[in-house]
């Protein structure tokens, strides 16, 4: 959708985005309407070329999404910071991607209970004795007392971004730039 301007940073690999979003814990949900900006933090899973979130039935997010459902999606990882004598080439080893996309309420109970088992697996793998069933969604309600469902932003564009861990030059405390200058 937009392109990255740095482009010595741009990862194209498309399993390596695939591996990144399958495994990063924290993502943004970045919303709009009536010109406010909105960017909640959201556990999250990648599957079928989307990322599938839940949360309450009500609420600002909810709201938001009825009135504008495109949005993007924004995951960042921060491996560590890369030491360099020259203050101006200090840098952060990362890798990110910005999923633009149009949301939806998952509607479908197989679809919602799948994305849920996903998110499930991801968490808290092998914590629970068998799959999540159908019913426990259907009939969950909040301690606030709101329904519990399952969105799914659908893709229409990844951007992603990285600057790798470059081992040898990786901070750590006691490093001093004089034992790293030739």
């Amino acid at each position: 959708m937009f392109p990255i301007r740095l482009q010595k940073r741009a990862c194209t690999d498309a399993g390596k985005i695939e591996r990144f979003l399958g495994q990063a814990r924290t993502g943004f949900l970045g919303l709009a309407s009536d010109n406010v900006p909105y960017v909640v933090p959201l556990n999250f899973v990648w599957k079928d070329n989307a990322i599938y979130f839940h949360g309450a039935s009500e609420g600002r997010k909810i709201e938001m999404i009825a009135e504008n459902p495109a949005a993007c999606f924004t995951v960042s990882e921060e491996y560590g910071t890369i030491a360099d004598p020259t203050p101006a080439h200090v840098d952060t080893a990362y890798m990110s991607a910005i999923i633009y996309g149009t949301i939806e309420k998952v509607v479908d109970w197989e679809e919602a209970t799948a994305a849920m088992q996903v998110m499930l697996d991801k968490y808290v793998p092998g914590y629970f004795d068998r799959p999540l069933a159908r019913t426990h969604l259907e009939r969950y309600v909040s301690s606030m007392g709101s329904k519990t469902s399952v969105f799914k932003l659908v893709s229409s564009s990844i951007s992603a971004k990285e600057s790798e861990v470059n081992p040898a030059k990786m901070y750590f405390e006691g490093r001093k730039s004089h034992e790293d200058r030739p």
